[in-house]
Formats: C-alpha cells, sequence, structure tokens
C-alpha cells in the first residue's frame, strides 16, 4: 500500500491565486471597456474600423509568435497547443467583428534569437499584444470594445500560464 499524500497546507495554491487575479483583473478590464454608450451592434465608423484592423493584425502576430515558439522548441509548443488555440479562436473572432477589414500590420514573428528563452520571448510578445488590445479597447463601443477587452484578458491570462 502506497503512502497517503502529504497534506495541502491550508489556504490558496499559488496556481489557484494566480488564477483568480487573472479572472478578477479580466472583469475589471471588461467592466472598463464597455458603459453605456449607445453601442448597439451598428456598423464601425472608419476610423474605429481602421483601428480594429490594426488589433487583427495584433492578434495576427500573436499566432505567428505561438508558431515560432514551438517550432524553436517543440516541448514549449506542447505545453502551449491550448494557448495557441486560444489565440487563433480570438483572431477569427476579432475577424467575424471586423468583416472585410484587412491587418495593417505584418503578422510575421521574427522568431526568438538564437540561445534566448523562447518561453520569456513569448510570454514578453503575449504581454505586449494585451497592452495593445487593452489601449484598443477604449476607442470602441459596444461589442467591439467588449470583445477587444475580452481578448486583451484571455491573453493576459495567457501570460500567467506562461510565468
Amino acid at each position: 500500500m502506497s503512502p497517503a499524500p502529504a497534506p495541502r497546507p491550508p489556504g490558496f495554491s499559488r496556481r489557484t491565486l494566480l488564477a483568480g487575479v487573472a479572472g478578477v483583473s479580466g472583469m475589471v478590464l471588461l467592466a472598463a471597456c464597455t458603459g453605456d454608450d449607445g453601442g448597439d451592434g451598428a456598423a464601425p465608423t472608419p476610423e474605429e474600423a481602421d483601428r480594429l484592423a490594426e488589433q487583427l493584425g495584433v492578434q495576427e502576430g500573436v499566432v505567428a509568435a505561438y508558431a515560432a515558439a514551438a517550432a524553436a522548441d517543440p516541448a514549449l509548443g506542447d505545453r502551449v497547443a491550448v494557448q495557441s488555440g486560444q489565440a487563433t479562436e480570438q483572431l477569427d473572432r476579432l475577424r467575424a467583428a471586423a468583416p472585410g477589414a484587412t491587418s495593417s500590420a505584418p503578422a510575421q514573428a521574427d522568431g526568438p534569437p538564437p540561445g534566448d528563452d523562447v518561453q520569456a520571448w513569448l510570454r514578453d510578445r503575449i504581454g505586449a499584444a494585451a497592452d495593445a488590445h487593452e489601449s484598443a479597447c477604449a476607442d470602441q463601443v459596444g461589442g467591439r470594445a467588449a470583445l477587444l477587452g475580452s481578448v486583451a484578458a484571455g491573453l493576459r491570462g495567457q501570460v500567467t500560464v506562461l510565468a
């Protein structure tokens, strides 16, 4: 018979605490990016469409960064396959919110420098994308603002997983 596992110390585990912080941060971000602005799903103004197209490029960069990281470190690629899939789903949602828009930024990720910490490189790229989506959230209204806030919060969660 195998010995019983050691009892867990009382309180929250580090993972539970980080997940909770990420969730609360996401809710705060979502609340900050949505307001009673009368946004009812109307077509974006040309300026809003341009800013949303920029965010398509940012998210395409996230998807490309996951691919570059997986190519540079296949073990890391296996560990973050779920997050990579989430980034792709987020990109699909952004594209659906901006029909006809094309990204204005290149989606090509250069890849991590040789000898660099691939996980840290990927975490930095995802954090920068979350920052960009968060900033752009304030320039949108209604559902588009909520979508950008949601994507930013999701990326913050991915940064936490990579920490």
